[in-house]
């Protein structure tokens, strides 16, 4: 059984489509991601698979269980962690942590052992009695996760979980993501627009303007570009461009201020570009196809805002 599953769901803000036809299935015990712009529709699939939205059309299923049918059903197989914090800043991490279990009918002894759990499963156990407040956002971030596993979920849903930490914030966050994936067999489903969060992942969707534009791992994503691509810069890239089409027969695509060309021998392109076009050519870089090439060769545009 897949662990989440959209068929073409359908979904517009005041006649403004935001999903047009989105299918895709996830693996159970996999960490996958949707990868895409802000306006790409990322946000509203977190919200129809968190029961925050209805699908206007077609069916969103986590665990087997339908999003709209099912919703109450569907809260106690997941645990989300939403884009800005669900703390209370002024309570302790431990107050946080009870609360949140009590909305899950979790009472007594199994509810401070497991907040006592999940803590020290995150590293936050020596600072449960501290207010929320005083923590870094790195380590406000941990309880914000711990608190989506008190009531052991299957599957955990996070809205682009490392916005606005610092690096080693982000790698911490990343290392306690592939514990739980690996100790506990948990499914993790995340959105973002990170090419290197997204190069972590085992499955990626990605969507632009409402619409999958392709899946599958990092690795056979990348193999479909190609082996290497080349970025061309200078001074007039149009005309630049249509000349290097002419002289070596290629497709270069023209992006905003460069070129970009996929080569299977982008280093010997090099230097013939180099050779025939010395006073043109600006700068010239090679290097192997990234997902920010899917995501260009599937749309023509740049990992920008689909806004």
């Amino acid at each position: 059984m897949a662990a989440i599953e959209l068929e073409s769901v359908h979904y517009s803000y005041s006649g403004r489509p935001a999903l047009e036809g989105v299918s895709f299935s996830i693996e159970e015990g996999k960490i996958s991601a949707l990868l895409g712009p802000n306006g790409g529709g990322k946000t509203t699939i977190f919200r129809i698979l968190s029961t925050l939205l209805r699908p206007q059309s077609g069916s969103a299923r986590v665990d087997g269980l339908d999003c709209a049918r099912t919703p109450y059903l569907v809260r106690r197989r997941i645990g989300v962690v939403f884009q800005n914090r669900s703390l209370d800043l002024e309570l302790s991490v431990e107050e946080n942590l009870l609360h949140q279990g009590r909305l899950y009918g979790m009472r007594g002894r199994m509810l401070s052992d497991r907040a006592e759990y999940v803590a020290g499963k995150l590293g936050v156990t020596d600072r449960l009695r501290d207010r929320v407040r005083i923590l870094s956002g790195g380590l406000q971030r941990r309880v914000d996760l711990a608190k989506a596993l008190l009531h052991r979920p299957k599957i955990l849903l996070l809205d682009e979980p490392t916005n606005g930490l610092d690096p080693k914030a982000g790698h911490d966050f990343w290392r306690h993501l592939r514990d739980l994936n690996r100790d506990e067999g948990m499914t993790i489903l995340l959105t973002t627009h990170s090419m290197e969060e997204a190069d972590r992942c085992d499955f990626l969707v990605i969507l632009s303007e409402g619409k999958v534009v392709a899946e599958g791992s990092p690795a056979e994503l990348k193999m479909r570009v190609g082996p290497e691509v080349v970025i061309v810069r200078g001074g007039s890239v149009a005309e630049l461009g249509r000349r290097i089409a002419e002289t070596f027969h290629l497709r270069p695509m023209v992006l905003d201020d460069l070129i970009r060309i996929e080569h299977e021998n982008g280093h010997a392109l090099v230097s013939e570009l180099m050779e025939r076009f010395p006073k043109e050519i600006e700068s010239v870089t090679v290097g192997r196809a990234s997902l920010e090439d899917v995501f260009i060769r599937q749309t023509g545009r740049r990992l920008g805002n689909d806004d």
